[in-house]
């Protein structure tokens, strides 16, 4: 996983005890969760046509991670999206 400068700030900050918690209100805990909610609904299906060998793949790979395969092909596509998936190279 690639970090940013901030995200490496802040868990050498962390590391070293330089960081205090507070606990956030409720307002904050609310606010939060509507956040989240938004953020992981997800709204729209979609039909995509596939060989009959990468759907069988994309099943067993499923089955092997123990999550349906739409979640899988869910989870690949966010991942090409944020640009973590890099192209296979020989």
């Amino acid at each position: 996983m690639k970090y940013s400068e901030e995200e490496l700030r802040i868990l050498d900050a962390l590391e070293n005890d330089e960081i205090e918690f507070q606990e956030p209100s409720k307002e904050e805990v609310e606010k939060i969760k509507s956040i989240a909610k938004n953020t992981m609904k997800k709204d729209k299906r979609i039909t995509i046509r596939l060989y009959d060998h990468d759907y069988k793949g994309i099943q067993k790979k499923a089955m092997e991670m123990g999550i349906p395969y739409q979640t899988l092909i869910s989870g690949i596509i966010h991942q090409y999206i944020e640009g973590d998936l890099a192209p296979k190279t020989n």
